[in-house]
């Protein structure tokens, strides 16, 4: 079935807004009428969004620190996630850190990472990325 017409109606109707705003009813909605509050999203959909999430992170982090996409896999999705985490704004304060992984030292890099405020606010994760970033293997 083609819905074209159906959802030109309907974002002429509901509007599209792609923040989360209160509708007339004083729910939490998003996009073209849904409501979060009720409705929620499905986890295909989340997953949908997290896809996204981690190419915006990816691509973000790609054109920032190009040598970044020359990392083992493991090392290069730990950066993805610790992009996705902190935004690239924040993954460029971490200089020190970068710059020991940009040069091979993995042992220093991870410690780096693991002695910041980052790695204090939270707590097994910045754990598991330093060691994944440490070893190259999946923790």
């Amino acid at each position: 079935m083609n819905y074209s017409q159906l959802i030109q109606q309907l974002k002429r109707h509901e509007g599209l807004r792609l923040k989360p705003y209160k509708c007339t009813a004083d729910k939490l909605t998003i996009g073209v009428g849904r409501n979060l509050e009720d409705v929620g999203i499905s986890e295909e959909e989340a997953e949908m969004l997290l896809i996204n999430d981690i190419e915006r992170a990816t691509n973000q982090l790609v054109l920032t620190f190009p040598w970044t996409e020359d990392l083992d896999t493991a090392r290069f999705q730990a950066l993805i996630n610790f992009t996705f985490n902190v935004g690239i704004g924040t993954v460029g304060k971490f200089v020190n850190a970068m710059a020991l992984l940009k040069d091979g030292n993995y042992d220093m890099a991870a410690d780096e990472f693991l002695n910041s405020r980052w790695a204090k606010q939270v707590g097994q994760r910045a754990v598991e990325v330093a060691e994944q970033i440490r070893t190259g293997e999946w923790q």
